[in-house]
């Protein structure tokens, strides 16, 4: 029998206040799904990081095939000082603007 290995799309994230005072960085496989969850953290008033500081604003995403090279990116850029996470937002997001509609 022939076996082929599926293709998996993972995300890692920066979320954001709406005051754009704080960054949560994240990974998943579902954005979409992911990005609901926080929303829902925050309404139901957990006690996570990202709801404490109302992030729900998604300003930056990257996609991977290996879960592995999703993680390893995550916990690069969650060493990085706040300078360099606003470089690497503006790579793709030069105007800080809230990306959540683009996984509704």
């Amino acid at each position: 029998m022939y076996h082929q290995e599926g293709y998996h799309t993972y995300y890692i994230y920066i979320l954001t206040n709406k005051a754009k005072t704080v960054f949560y960085t994240g990974v998943t496989n579902n954005l979409r799904k992911r990005l609901n969850q926080h929303q829902d953290n925050i309404l139901s008033k957990k006690k996570t990081f990202a709801s404490q500081y109302n992030a729900q604003f998604l300003l930056f995403y990257e996609k991977f095939t290996w879960i592995q090279e999703a993680i390893a990116r995550e916990k690069e850029i969650k060493g990085w000082d706040r300078s360099k996470k606003l470089e690497l937002i503006k790579t793709i997001n030069p105007e800080f603007c809230f990306l959540n509609y683009l996984f509704e």
